[in-house]
């Protein structure tokens, strides 16, 4: 039961985490406005597509996951 505990901890703080993040992430101003993102806008359509944004987003997190210590 501890184990499931702690799982139930980590998932709580991951979601409070990225509550903050979505809260405040319209204040970045460069996220979903880099090079690379692909948006198209016709008369009835629009089309965003943030590859770039996506690409560094990845990279951060894989740095942040390299570097968190294992045990």
């Amino acid at each position: 039961m501890e184990g499931i505990g702690r799982t139930l901890i980590i998932f709580g703080v991951v979601l409070i985490g990225m509550g903050i993040l979505l809260t405040f992430v319209h204040k970045i101003p460069f996220i979903g406005r880099l090079p690379g993102d692909i948006y198209i806008q016709k008369k009835n359509f629009s089309f965003y597509f943030p590859l770039t944004t996506s690409i560094l987003i990845s990279i951060i997190l894989t740095l942040i996951m390299w570097l968190w210590p294992r045990r």
